[in-house]
């Protein structure tokens, strides 16, 4: 299945959580003062790009502030709601970070229910989830060796899942169905699982490997227990006959629909999917690690309730989320955006859900000057619809945290224009090579159908320092982000730079949802293989 660009208008209502914030988040900025740029043609040289055809019917929110003073420097419809897709994670780890601390860590732990005698545990065996957005197998296979380390080798009860933690809701306000095969739009648990080293959580690989020609393709997972069935099959094709082969999970099931063919001699393709009940699929990979390490779970594994008298028996800590945002600002990971905003609702309010982590965004906002009437915020990611924030206030944003001590941390982890390094460009690797914005640029980028933001940190030929948010809206067609790259390279360049009419970036051609193998680049304007997010388009995630 290809994404499609465009999606279908949201017509049901929003709900209560987004209407009570309608009036309080994410809109407006303190900017009495009227823009006085030090270089005196910038105004001008931002109206000429900004007057392209390209957003002839568009909307288009620009503002650029002086980092050391907060002083606008250009202002373009600064106080015009737009949609801010995930340029919204800004805001999620600067709440989380002032909130919560750059060393605060998820903890996963082991509990038993019951008595050990001898090499029996006489009950229950849970596994509490602590929020943790990085949990790996191998975090799983070291907790399973200290049950066994403990010397239990028989579990007379259950295992439990325990993701009680957070809310039950596994999906945010607003989030697209359609959405919810790709890795991108993860279910949200408090017991979750990533299989990669850039915490892809809530996922799987599938592994489509061919055959003899005209035999049926092997199709495996990884993790290997992953509670995944195929429906269907892919076919093994002649040797060069090309792979049009293609796996989805079904909505509301762990049932892949496979399809199409694959070369016979070719490599393996890999694909990436979401796994329903996220807790579920942690809990089978454990109890594979456990039967690894001799450990016989006699009855099957169930969901906790969390009411369960237990004790600790092991436990893992993830790494601090001052080093988690790294992966998640560079690679625009939703996943860790949303456990940082429902762990700082349940750590400053009591309860880990999306309203109550709104709530604390909030107040974060509103101690920091940055709250005025309007605008709605209701998720951490970004990838509801519902989402309305102003350029002012993004621009506001940026400029806040770099007052803040957590600062150079935090602009380290934005993505770096035009480096080539994955975890150092990330989503701006293709963007703005061989620009003055290569390497000078640090910014978040966000996109969906119809939107295109960039909003971040541009430093002047004359070494002042300057925040910009570009943030377009509501464009069909070709795409504005030239314009966008324009804007940011005029900034640190401190001269006009044409925007190229060119593609901004080629992608991947998506074989199916969940494709990450290589496959032939086209242009990113090619309606048949545009895509949603910039995870997508650029890293192939989806």
């Amino acid at each position: 299945m290809t994404a499609h660009l465009a999606r279908r208008p949201v017509r049901r209502a929003l709900p209560l959580v987004a209407l009570s914030l309608a009036a309080t988040l994410l809109v407006g900025s303190a900017h009495a003062d009227s823009p006085t740029p030090a270089d005196p043609t910038l105004a001008g040289d931002l109206d000429a790009i900004l007057s392209d055809a390209r957003l002839a019917n568009a909307q288009a929110g620009v503002v650029v502030l002086d980092a050391a003073t907060g002083k606008p420097v250009y202002q373009r419809q600064p106080d015009a709601l737009l949609t801010p897709a995930s340029t919204l994670k800004t805001v999620t780890t600067a709440a989380a970070l002032d909130l919560l601390g750059a060393d605060h860590r998820f903890t996963t732990e082991v509990r038993t229910v019951g008595t050990q005698r001898g090499s029996a545990l006489f009950g229950d065996l849970v596994l509490r989830g602590g929020g943790d957005p990085s949990l790996r197998p191998q975090d799983l296979d070291a907790l399973a060796a200290k049950v066994a380390d403990a010397g239990i080798t028989v579990v007379t009860g259950r295992l439990l899942t325990d993701a009680t933690r957070y809310e039950s809701t596994p999906l945010g306000p607003g989030w697209a169905w359609d959405d919810e095969p790709y890795s991108y739009s993860p279910q949200i648990s408090a017991l979750t699982l990533a299989p990669d080293a850039e915490y892809t959580m809530g996922a799987a690989q599938v592994i489509v490997t061919p055959g003899e020609a005209g035999q049926p393709a092997k199709i495996t997972f990884n993790p290997a227990e992953t509670p995944l069935t195929v429906s269907g099959q892919v076919t093994t094709g002649a040797a060069g006959s090309g792979t049009t082969a293609g796996v989805e999970r079904k909505r509301g099931a762990n049932v892949l629909a496979a399809s199409g063919s694959i070369a016979a001699g070719s490599a393996p393709a890999t694909y990436w999917t979401t796994v329903e009940n996220p807790a579920a699929y942690t809990g089978a990979v454990f109890a594979g690690a456990l039967a690894k390490h001799g450990v016989r779970v006699v009855q099957p594994t169930a969901a906790a309730t969390g009411s369960e008298q237990s004790q600790v028996l092991a436990s893992h800590d993830s790494a601090t989320i001052g080093e988690l945002i790294t992966p998640m600002l560079k690679l625009s990971n939703n996943g860790i955006a949303e456990h940082l905003l429902k762990e700082t609702g349940k750590v400053k309010g009591g309860t880990g859900s999306w309203s109550a982590g709104i709530t604390q965004v909030r107040a974060f906002l509103k101690a920091n000057g940055l709250e005025l009437p309007a605008g709605r915020q209701v998720d951490g990611s970004g990838l509801s619809r519902y989402d309305l924030v102003t350029p002012a206030k993004m621009a506001g944003l940026m400029q806040l945290a770099s007052t803040k001590p957590w600062f150079d941390a935090w602009y380290a982890a934005l993505p770096v224009a035009g480096n080539s390094a994955r975890m150092v460009g990330g989503t701006l690797t293709a963007r703005m090579r061989g620009t003055a914005a290569q390497d000078n640029v640090h910014a978040k980028s966000g996109s969906m159908g119809g939107v295109d933001n960039l909003t971040g940190y541009a430093t002047a030929p004359d070494g002042r320092k300057l925040v910009f948010t570009v943030m377009v809206n509501n464009f069909a067609g070709t795409s504005p982000r030239p314009l966008i790259d324009a804007v940011a390279v005029r900034l640190a360049a401190g001269h006009p730079a044409a925007p190229s009419t060119a593609p901004a970036a080629p992608k991947q051609l998506q074989q199916a949802p969940g494709a990450r193998s290589a496959a032939p680049q086209q242009s990113a304007d090619s309606p048949s293989t545009q895509t949603r997010w910039e995870d997508c388009e650029l890293l192939a995630r989806c």
